[in-house]
């Protein structure tokens, strides 16, 4: 893939956020913000509403699993490249309580050729670890901007 004239890969990174954050309605209507992209990095938040309790009257796992998996979007989609989820798995660590501020903290571990693979550290706003997920990737064809040809 040729690169994107004059951005550097911050810029690039940004550029690339950008585009699918517009496109994002799931991470916008649950009310999560990006606070933060690099290449092969990010950090979304989200605040948990008493529409996200399960029958314990704490958060309900799969907001915390489509948080991270939105962070683990953003930080292998950095590249302007075009990546899906191959893979991911989640451990949840600690309850989560309705008013929490939820972190998820996106790294890149590994990304050779077409495959990828990001951890994921979700805390909340006193940074108590209450799960960790795992991603693999898998680059499709594609940019999130138009490249020069």
């Amino acid at each position: 893939m040729k690169a994107v004239p004059e951005m550097s890969p911050q810029e690039l990174a940004e550029a690339s956020a950008r585009a699918m954050w517009n496109d994002d309605a799931a991470s916008q209507r649950l009310g999560m913000s990006l606070d933060h992209i690099a290449p092969g990095h990010a950090t979304l938040s989200v605040t948990v509403t008493e529409a996200m309790s399960n029958g314990h009257g704490n958060c309900h796992g799969g907001y915390i699993f489509t948080l991270a998996d939105s962070a683990f979007a953003f930080a292998c989609n950095s590249y302007n490249e075009m990546v899906v989820a191959q893979h991911c798995s989640i451990t949840y660590i600690n309850p989560v309580r309705i008013g929490d501020r939820l972190i998820a903290t996106a790294a890149e571990v590994s990304r050779r050729g077409r495959s990828g693979i990001y951890d994921i550290r979700i805390t909340n706003q006193d940074s108590v670890h209450v799960a960790e997920f795992r991603g693999h990737s898998r680059t499709v064809k594609g940019t999130h901007i138009p490249v020069e040809a």
